[in-house]
């Protein structure tokens, strides 16, 4: 097995996403004197949210984030607020990147943006890379790790960290519920779930108390970095947009939206983007499980949690499928995500059904 081979790597920038390399350098020497020379500009796949850059230095290898062109709502793709979340969250989280600067103007690419150290590794994206072999045990451990890193993330005293401030604290179980309830309304086209039933019983069903922590709000496989010579060995935790100060049990109901398991059907299967269909991997229940007793909370049903994660999922899908609906977009990738919405609504009435 060859690490490069199986380290996650960046491609050709895309059309229209360039850098101005000429005023970035000239930046950088004012910024980051002891960089050498002309970078090597590669871009990460994806681009729905804000656009990655890797820059190859003589003798540094750097991220580059910034926003993306166009329209953004109010607060949404906050360079400033994810760099200084990052930095303060360093010292206290260790597999948060190591931030190294931040611009708050356009004049140098044409919007803000910061960079951090690169961390090379191993992402677990839908399948592990090729070449990339883990018994049963292997993938149990991994498993493991991942959960304790965002055990470990809840844990963190956001507070003596300096990060009150990240969020507006009590209350976040109900502005979550509101929230997600009218933009889901706002967004649906007429070929999907009115949703109705779903959004009273969250409105419902909200937990009497609430615990409040650092929530990453988008924890996944994918955004964890695995060591090339440990694959069980989680080194970093990657795209903090959403992090927030925000209740634990909604970061788990939120990553276990997009955990498809072994036992899953074909539609559950074919949504699928993480390896968590593998030989060893946990299931939903033994997540559940794990996480309360690792937390030391009660095990009390868990089916709101479980409710709104998949409510939320069938939401930011349904926002997508929207601009698709209304030729905002023509990416043919968002064509059937309409399925998706009833599939989401499908398993949200199931577990309301079973917790009566």
């Amino acid at each position: 097995m060859s690490g490069k081979a199986i380290i996650d790597t960046a491609g050709d920038v895309r059309s229209g996403e360039e850098l101005d390399v000429t005023a970035l350098r000239k930046w950088l020497d004012k910024e980051l004197p002891e960089i050498k020379g002309t970078p090597k500009i590669t871009q990460y796949a994806g681009g729905a949210s804000n656009w990655t850059y890797r820059l190859e230095f003589e003798n540094d290898d750097l991220i580059l984030r910034r926003p993306p062109a166009g329209t953004r709502a109010k607060g949404a793709h906050d360079m400033g607020r994810e760099y200084r979340l990052q930095k303060a969250l360093k010292p206290v989280f260790p597999h948060v990147p190591e931030m190294r600067a931040y611009y708050g103007e356009d004049d140098v690419i044409g919007a803000e943006f910061y960079l951090m150290q690169r961390v090379a590794g191993i992402i677990p994206r839908k399948n592990l890379p090729r070449g990339l072999d883990m018994s049963a045990d292997q993938v149990r451990q991994m498993c493991t790790n991942v959960l304790d890193t965002l055990i470990d993330l809840h844990k963190v005293d956001y507070k003596a960290a300096g990060l009150e401030e990240l969020g507006a604290g009590k209350g976040y179980v109900e502005r979550q519920i509101t929230g997600w309830n009218k933009r889901y309304r706002n967004a649906r086209t007429w070929n999907v779930p009115r949703g109705e039933k779903i959004m009273r019983w969250l409105e419902n069903n909200m937990p009497e108390q609430e615990t409040l922590c650092i929530t990453h709000n988008d924890f996944r496989f994918d955004n964890v970095v695995l060591d090339e010579n440990d694959p069980t060995r989680v080194i970093g935790v990657l795209d903090w947009e959403l992090a927030t100060i925000g209740d634990p049990l909604m970061d788990v109901g939120n990553m276990l939206a997009y955990w498809v398991e072994a036992g899953d059907d074909r539609l559950a299967k074919a949504t699928r983007r993480q390896p968590t269909t593998l030989d060893g991997m946990m299931t939903r229940q033994e997540v559940i499980n794990y996480y309360h007793s690792e937390m030391g909370f009660p095990k009390d049903n868990f089916a709101f949690y479980e409710v709104y994660g998949l409510f939320r999922l069938s939401a930011i899908a349904q926002q997508i499928y929207y601009r698709y609906h209304h030729k905002q977009t023509r990416n043919p990738a968002f064509k059937n995500f309409w399925i998706i919405i009833h599939y989401l609504h499908y398993r949200c009435r199931k577990i309301m059904k079973a917790a009566r």
